[in-house]
């Protein structure tokens, strides 16, 4: 786990705008915390936690606002989290886009592990803070949740809302610009900071779904987070896997050279990360599956040679097990399903 955590510094410029529209003068309050201002326009700068955390402190104390990280979070796009943004806006689903985030955020901030998991009724999306790591602000937490709804809503429906959202810091004197923000039931001082998400909007097709536009920055977002050493075992396996499925399922003595270990080192490393070379093969079949069925350009032909199965007997097969459905009637259903969004 990292111990000198980590934040972008693009993620911390929209403290700056969230200041200079409240006729606050940032420079100071920057110098204070020890942060760089000219790093904010460095698309690949990164700021260390402590100092953000300080910033965020220095902020809510000259605005005066408790809920400042609800604020700075309308001042978040696509280019502030580098090509995450784009990613994300190409996701096939909710599902699609809340395990995108879960596996790309460390490029954000690695302060935190992040998790998806099925619970009864749907899924909750939760932030860990980690051991040994100082953890992050309470605002910086208000406004990634913020952030994660408000692209619910625009990427979804804008009436969407969670089932419910926990927090772990205190409930602050004033909850209205909250109670306006998630529009759900919320739990202040919780055991979690996490969103509870209905199962029934996991998997309807999002209209802005973009299954090249996707892969091609999960590509860049898997070299970023491999040139900063961010990435898991499981991760690079992954990324891997993604760029050779088209030519074939790489053995695993194949992807263990790929990474420059030895095969009984990468099996001790998933193993230490409690999945294997199958699993991670399956995942991202799964994965790339949905997000290639929801480009209408790609035939299922077209689909069983680029996720490497022998036939399309076999991908229909393994299709039928991931979504309990055939390839066919997944795309049926998705003609069907009614369009939402803003």
């Amino acid at each position: 786990m990292p111990r000198n955590a980590t934040s972008l510094a693009s993620w911390i410029k929209a403290i700056q705008m969230t200041l200079q529209q409240g006729g606050v003068d940032g420079a100071p309050l920057f110098a204070q915390a020890g942060l760089d201002m000219a790093a904010l326009n460095d698309p690949n700068a990164r700021y260390p936690l402590a100092n953000t955390s300080a910033l965020w402190r220095l902020a809510v104390a000259a605005t005066g606002q408790a809920h400042l990280g609800l604020l700075v979070a309308k001042n978040i796009n696509q280019t502030t989290f580098h090509a995450l943004g784009f990613s994300l806006l190409a996701s096939t689903s909710l599902r699609d886009f809340f395990e995108r985030i879960e596996r790309y955020f460390k490029i954000v901030s690695d302060a935190a592990e992040l998790e998806f998991v099925a619970v009864p009724g749907g899924a909750k999306f939760v932030i860990h803070p980690l051991p040994g790591v100082l953890q992050p602000a309470d605002e910086a937490l208000d406004a990634m949740l913020a952030v994660i709804v408000r692209g619910c809503r625009s990427l979804y429906d804008r009436e969407f809302s969670p089932q419910k959202v926990c927090l772990r810091r205190s409930a602050p004197a004033e909850r209205e610009a909250f109670e306006a923000t998630f529009r759900a039931p919320l739990y202040f001082s919780a055991a979690e900071t996490a969103i509870y998400i209905a199962g029934e909007v996991l998997d309807i097709p999002l209209p802005s779904a973009n299954a090249e536009l996707a892969r091609h920055n999960d590509k860049i977002l898997a070299d970023y987070l491999a040139g900063h050493q961010c990435q898991t075992i499981a991760d690079r396996v992954h990324a891997v896997l993604v760029e050779q499925l088209p030519m074939g399922v790489p053995s695993r003595e194949e992807l263990a050279r790929s990474l420059n270990m030895s095969l009984r080192n990468l099996q001790r490393k998933l193993s230490d990360e409690e999945t294997s070379y199958k699993a991670i093969l399956n995942d991202t079949r799964c994965d790339l599956a949905l997000s290639y069925m929801a480009d209408k350009q790609y035939t299922v032909s077209d689909i069983t040679y680029l996720l490497g199965f022998a036939d399309t007997s076999s991908f229909t097969r393994a299709f039928k097990r991931w979504t309990g459905v055939s390839p066919r009637e997944y795309r049926a259903a998705a003609i069907e399903a009614p369009l939402h969004g803003e």
